[in-house]
């Protein structure tokens, strides 16, 4: 009796050891039917490529939604709601673009943006930006008669921030007084870059600069050489927008060899 009650126990003990790790694959058993751990560890790592930290408190809400959504699945296949023609059209297209971006991941995974690549980016970057920036102010307006007008009010000692902002229809500078903060003089379009540049510190133009927009009065407040950020402080956003450019190439390429009727 003795000898069998011990078998039991051995053999007992030897399923609970064996059930240890398969229990550990699952995150529950759902109406008989196991839910893998996979699929919550996939869950997380989802969440985790949004940005997200997943937080012990959070594995506990992943649990919690993988269980829902095994239950819910269950009763659409219950409804055969997967036998519908909507649901495998939707499953087809779902497929096509996790498939595509597997494809995307590969290629940038594969093709890196060197340092290089970037190096040689930003000096092209360095090199149309550099030289002097201007600081300016301007006040436009439609008609050369009340740009003539206001020119007249300034050299009388009118304030230009106020006129700015009462009378230039430039919607992004007007309320600020007219500023346009620092700039290369390639920013603006050819006939106010070439009034401003010839301008003193704290002078305006004497006449009235025609653009496509209407008319110009332009101050010019301060000059300066170039202010450019280090290589390093902008290497991740050139690094992330060649690796744009390259994925948007093998794009092109693939679209261009592809035989379409």
């Amino acid at each position: 009796m003795k000898k069998h009650i011990t078998s039991a126990l051995i053999a007992a003990t030897f399923v609970a050891v064996l059930a240890g790790p398969v229990a550990a694959q699952n995150v529950a058993i759902v109406n008989g039917k196991a839910v893998p751990t996979a699929r919550a560890d996939a869950l997380a790592a989802q969440i985790a490529r949004s940005g997200k930290p997943v937080t012990p408190e959070m594995q506990g809400q992943i649990k919690e939604e993988v269980i829902a959504r095994e239950i819910f699945m269950q009763e659409a296949q219950k409804r055969s709601l997967d036998a519908s023609d909507d649901y495998k059209t939707q499953l087809d297209l779902a497929r096509q673009s996790i498939l595509i971006r597997e494809l995307f991941a590969d290629f940038q995974k594969t093709n890196p943006v060197t340092d290089a690549e970037a190096k040689a980016e930003y000096d092209k970057f360095a090199a149309a930006n550099s030289g002097k920036e201007y600081r300016a102010r301007h006040i436009l307006v439609e008609k050369e008669a009340d740009a003539k007008s206001i020119i007249a009010q300034l050299k009388k000692g009118g304030k230009f921030e106020d006129i700015a902002k009462k009378s230039s229809k430039d919607p992004g500078s007007g309320a600020n007084g007219g500023d346009l903060d620092w700039a290369n003089a390639s920013s603006y379009v050819p006939e106010f870059s070439a009034a401003m540049t010839k301008l003193e510190k704290g002078k305006l133009t004497e006449t009235p600069v025609k653009s496509q927009f209407g008319y110009h009065i332009i101050r010019l407040d301060d000059v300066r050489e170039a202010q450019l950020p280090k290589f390093e402080e902008v290497k991740p956003q050139i690094t992330q927008q060649l690796s744009q450019q390259k994925l948007a190439k093998f794009q092109e390429d693939l679209r261009a060899k592809a035989k379409v009727e």
